[in-house]
């Protein structure tokens, strides 16, 4: 019975409202499926080894309060109506920020933590392990980056940051390899897990896993960044970092190579100019075409909430990509204060809303992943605003299209941090496509005998079967379509300035 029941739940959680008449059979299934939860994950408690079984505990503890959320607001649209711009005092230029004095620079990062979120896996760039692991700049890896621009700092200024990096079950064991390189360097590197949380079948809403054992890696899922403020609290880094007298975190992706610590936004929360410093502060800039899709920050019932396209109905996601009523998005540098993020976990009062995620395993099983996004707390916390930063703060690698940016004579690095070169004559990053012969990283570098001058580059769209031979030039517009069974070969030394090239190497004018 009670099978029959989750599945005429799972119906309903799929969007299908009941009449006002069936309130009573949807709690009772509701209830149902809350009971059937907690049986199997009492079950799947007994399968973990002895010494995990506590943390294995606390974890489904949060995991059954998220699927119990998700039970419970199935439905529950944002209404579009009640989204208001956010207004003028809840988004900061940072062209206001005043710098700190040299004297005082030290004692602000004596109370700083970065976290760098390092859950992620390569395998959408075709690489095997931790994304960090990829070398983005002259054999160095995010990772490598990372460190050489905290190393820098506490060099330059005589401090202490620590860097702590947020791993996965799906990243944790090859970075804690990997980090016994830097033993000689002057950082302190902590570590934490986020949390392991079973996938669900969409049709039973129960777990598929048949056991604790992690082999079985297809069942479980890291939920999300918005599990940081948990995890951190459970592995106890936090209450250590606010008894060394430590005040704020920086958190930001890893594969953001434009996320530093910022000396300007850690002065202005530890020297509030009048009243308490914001508890949260969220990076945001402008908007370009293509940012479109990136979360937004809006005012909501009184507060200041992070609006994601997944939450936007149907009916208003153009409106919600337009550049002219939704100016800024979310970069995901947060700063957050730690007593802060203490009190809301404690407090029980930390909201996030559900990312309802459904996947098809390899084996065909449909399931359902419940996530969270670390911004979304942005509700949670007294006084939170956006800082719109520049642009240069927000350089994401996510593809290889990014890759070819990063790697070009656009940017030079200096102590681990990209800088744009100052010969570029406009400060906007170009417009790259490049196609699915250029997605893995492999693949990519054997496609670049060496990587072209894009020093005047406006927008590269490339497709099909292309290689570049060495010391090419590209200008302007250049758009490259080698046709099905066709290949093209740019000559080395080749400048291409406003070209269209296709199939057969026709070089036409832009």
């Amino acid at each position: 019975m009670a099978a029959t029941q989750n599945q005429n739940f799972s119906a309903f959680v799929r969007g299908h409202r009941r009449a006002g008449s069936d309130v009573q059979f949807i709690e009772r299934t509701r209830l149902d499926a809350l009971k059937a939860m907690n049986k199997e994950l009492q079950k799947l408690i007994q399968t973990a080894p002895p010494g995990l079984q506590e943390r294995a505990r606390a974890e489904f503890d949060e995991f059954e309060k998220l699927f119990g959320r998700y039970l419970q607001e199935a439905g529950h649209a944002i209404v579009w109506d009640k989204i208001g711009q956010a207004s003028q005092d809840a988004i900061k230029m940072y062209s206001e920020l005043k710098p700190p004095e040299t004297s005082v620079m030290k004692n602000l990062l004596n109370q700083l933590v970065v976290i760098k979120l390092n859950g992620g896996l390569g395998t959408s760039m075709g690489c095997q392990g931790p994304k960090s692991i990829i070398s983005v700049r002259n054999d160095l890896t995010f990772l490598d980056l990372t460190v050489q621009q905290i190393e820098h700092l506490n060099k330059t200024y005589g401090t202490d940051v620590p860097l702590v990096l947020m791993n996965s079950f799906n990243t944790d064991e090859d970075t804690e390899k990997i980090l016994k390189k830097y033993s000689q360097v002057k950082v302190k590197i902590f570590t934490f897990n986020q949390s392991r949380y079973p996938r669900i079948s969409r049709e039973s809403l129960l777990p598929v896993a048949p056991n604790f054992n992690v082999d079985n890696i297809e069942s479980w899922y890291p939920p999300g960044h918005g599990d940081v403020y948990q995890s951190l609290a459970n592995s106890n880094l936090l209450d250590q970092f606010i008894k060394d007298g430590r005040k704020y975190l920086f958190m930001s992706n890893i594969d953001n190579l434009g996320a530093t610590v910022d000396l300007n936004i850690l002065n202005f929360l530890l020297n509030p100019k009048s009243g308490p410093a914001p508890e949260f502060v969220m990076e945001v800039t402008n908007k370009t075409r293509a940012d479109v899709k990136g979360g937004t920050l809006v005012e909501y019932d009184g507060k200041l909430r992070l609006l994601e396209i997944a939450q936007v109905p149907k009916d208003h996601v153009d409106e919600f990509k337009s550049v002219s009523k939704f100016k800024i998005f979310n970069t995901n540098n947060l700063w957050i204060s730690l007593d802060a993020i203490k009190r809301v976990v404690e407090e029980n009062t930390l909201h996030m809303e559900i990312i309802v995620n459904p996947k098809t395993l390899d084996n065909g099983l449909n399931v359902v992943q419940l996530e969270t996004a670390v911004g979304a707390a942005i509700k949670s916390f007294e006084g939170a605003i956006g800082i719109n930063v520049p642009r240069r703060r927000f350089l994401p690698v996510k593809t290889t299209s990014d890759l070819l940016i990063v790697m070009s004579n656009l940017y030079s690095m200096k102590t681990g941090a990209l800088e744009m070169n100052p010969q570029r004559s406009f400060p906007s990053v170009p417009l790259v496509k490049l196609g699915s012969h250029f997605t893995k990283v492999k693949d990519f570098l054997y496609r670049f005998s060496s990587i072209p001058d894009m020093l005047e580059l406006d927008h590269l769209t490339v497709s099909g079967d292309v290689t570049f031979g060495k010391n090419v030039t590209l200008k302007g517009t250049v758009i490259i379509i080698a046709n099905h069974g066709d290949r093209i070969d740019i000559p080395s030394g080749a400048v291409l300035e406003n070209k269209i090239v296709s199939g057969n190497l026709r070089i036409l004018d832009h």
